[in-house]
């Protein structure tokens, strides 16, 4: 088959991909169509037998091999990242936050922009709990006793 054949089943392929909602499965189908392009343009490709045994061999070993470490380091399972699981953690208010009103709190030693989602005053100085984050401000809540 033609080195020009692989590129385009190969193109195709990564194509399908990027329409499939973070599958990852394709991709591997695709770069193996690629690169045995690439074998058949550079006269290594062998019969058309060996290339189909190329391409399925390249694309089920780094689909086995590959697949599951690039999920994880993409996250495309959507598993919770650190910032999420901030929620119902202690934070200290580096000023006064009347309610619905926007200031500062001290959470792991770094200041963050807050918002006072709760009903009572939050005084400079007293400690509060994370009610939960939105984009980079932590919305919290005055906690009696904390």
């Amino acid at each position: 088959m033609a080195w020009w054949l692989w590129v385009l089943i190969g193109l195709f392929l990564l194509a399908l991909e990027a329409a499939t909602p973070g599958g990852l499965f394709f991709l591997f189908f695709g770069i193996s169509g690629l690169a045995v392009g690439a074998l058949v343009a550079l006269e290594s490709g062998g019969s058309l037998a060996i290339q189909w045994i190329l391409f399925t061999v390249i694309a089920t070993v780094s689909l086995v091999a590959l697949r599951r470490p690039l999920k994880a380091r993409l996250n495309v399972d959507g598993l919770q990242k650190p910032v999420d699981q901030l929620s119902e953690q202690i934070a200290v208010a580096l000023e006064d936050l009347a309610p619905g009103a926007i200031g500062k709190v001290e959470h792991r030693g770094a200041p963050w922009s807050a918002r006072n989602g709760g009903e009572a005053v939050i005084a400079k100085g007293q400690r509060c709990r994370v009610e939960r984050v939105d984009g980079l401000t932590l919305w919290v809540r005055s906690e009696q006793g904390v």
